[in-house]
């Protein structure tokens, strides 16, 4: 499943990283790890002080990845409008959940303060660019002036968590699109007198 080169400890991480994704923290046993990256009994407590910090680990490359990942396209070529457009309509794997976002929903990792808190510092982290890109918008007449910043990154946030949970119940890709269609034409006209020569994206 991996390949020769990567070494024990890298896949124990990404291992650990799959499982919680999967199962969360309660199903993600020491035995379903080693199995997983093909490890021999123990090496995991060789590498890492036990499931505790290796799950540590994993959440803080999950978070490292998203922030990465979210970065690319925020911090891309476009207008404010159009990359929050490009953030929210990007490729993802809806039905699948967020990796991050479903830490969220984990008892066990949420009680711990530790493994909570590179979740809480990359949606911290995601509020805050989504807030300066709208800022920017408006310094530059894209977006209305009486827009909060901090209201639409949470909205922003919001929307793409949310519109996971409701295609996962729903078992379709469609819940998702909707909610971000929504948010996008709440924001675009204030855009679109901005730049009357560019028609208003759709999905």
């Amino acid at each position: 499943m991996y390949s020769a080169s990567m070494s024990t400890p890298e896949r124990l991480i990404e291992s650990t990283r799959e499982l919680l994704w999967e199962r969360g923290y309660v199903g993600t046993s020491p035995k379903a790890i080693l199995e997983r990256a093909g490890a021999g009994q123990g090496s995991m407590y060789h590498h890492f002080q036990g499931k505790p910090d290796l799950a540590l680990a994993a959440i803080r490359r999950t978070a490292e990845e998203m922030r990465a990942t979210a970065a690319g396209v925020l911090d891309g070529p476009g207008t404010p409008y159009e990359r929050i457009e490009a953030y929210l309509r990007r490729e993802r794997d809806v039905l699948r959940g967020c990796p991050i976002g479903r830490l969220t929903m984990d008892p066990d990792v949420i009680a711990s303060a530790e493994l909570r808190a590179p979740v809480d510092e990359t949606l911290d982290w995601l509020r805050e660019r989504l807030a300066g890109i709208v800022e920017e918008g408006q310094e530059q007449g894209e977006f209305a002036p009486s827009l909060d910043g901090e209201e639409i990154a949470a909205a922003v946030v919001a929307t793409v968590q949310g519109g996971y949970v409701l295609a996962r119940a729903s078992g379709s890709p469609a819940a998702f699109d909707a909610g971000v269609r929504g948010l996008l034409s709440m924001l675009a006209p204030a855009a679109s007198k901005a730049r009357p020569e560019r028609p208003a994206r759709t999905a």
